[in-house]
């Protein structure tokens, strides 16, 4: 599976009216910004990233399927451990196939988050699955 990593704009300006569904940001030039539509080849977990001042990068909005759930309590990225080796973040959506590593950022936010465990555990159950 595709997992994707995409930008939601900075974290102080926008994560306090995130809202799932979300489809723009403010930039900080306080013109909204679009937030494209999650590639076609990212059929896994799409993750909404923002940059918060210190140069901290924090998933706060989870979607997969009809699920999308924005974090009440944003979790930072450790790149080794949530994104691979290698990857990095762009200006393009960062694409990810690794099941595991998807699988430990989604256990990870739900140990922060423990609210949203109904929504995102049958994602984790449906990566840990054989195909």
């Amino acid at each position: 599976m595709n997992h994707c990593f995409m930008y939601h704009g900075g974290f102080e300006r926008n994560y306090p009216k995130l809202k799932p569904g979300a489809a723009s940001f403010e930039g900080t030039d306080g013109v909204a910004h679009q937030i494209p539509a999650w590639p076609a080849e990212a059929d896994g977990v799409c993750v909404g990233y923002m940059e918060k001042a210190g140069k901290k990068f924090m998933v706060v909005r989870i979607v997969h399927g009809s699920t999308d759930v924005v974090l009440p309590d944003p979790l930072v990225i450790d790149p080794a451990r949530h994104m691979g080796h290698g990857k990095r973040f762009g200006a393009a959506p960062t694409l990810m196939n690794d099941d595991g590593i998807m699988i430990a950022l989604l256990e990870d936010v739900m140990k922060r988050n423990p609210g949203t465990a109904n929504a995102l555990m049958p994602i984790r159950q449906e990566l840990k699955e054989p195909a």
